[in-house]
């Protein structure tokens, strides 16, 4: 139940607050100008899997966690999002990562209803190639 009321709040504060949308598309900008890490990503394995990882980051988790995943988003749910590229959160496995996706935490919904098993994958590749 209360998943399904922070995954109600959080379409409300995208439908409802016009700022969020702003925040949204200068996000959406900012994101389509940038690669993490070397640059080179277009000539790395699996850069298809990471670019669509960086649009479902985008779309879905740059709001809370920010554009770069410093936890410096929108704090609209409780305490502050996850700082993505903190040792505590690279230190993480995979498998502990994609359970906060699909089941969420504290005050981050759930994703599993939007996000298919690959959607979540390709999220987590991106989030692994954050710069520190």
């Amino acid at each position: 139940m209360k998943s399904v009321l922070l995954e109600k709040a959080r379409e409300f504060i995208y439908i409802a607050i016009p700022n969020g949308a702003m925040m949204a598309a200068i996000t959406v900008a900012v994101f389509s100008l940038t690669v993490p890490g070397n640059g080179n990503a277009s000539s790395q394995p699996g850069s298809d899997r990471m670019k669509k990882g960086k649009l479902i980051y985008i779309k879905y988790c740059a709001g809370c966690h920010g554009p770069e995943g410093r936890g410096d988003g929108y704090r609209l749910l409780g305490a502050d999002p996850a700082n993505l590229t903190s040792e505590s959160i690279r230190k993480q496995s995979d498998a502990t990562l994609l359970k906060s996706i699909h089941e969420g935490k504290s005050t981050m919904p759930s994703w599993n209803i939007r996000l298919s098993q690959q959607d979540a994958n390709d999220v987590l590749t991106y989030i692994r190639l954050l710069p520190k």
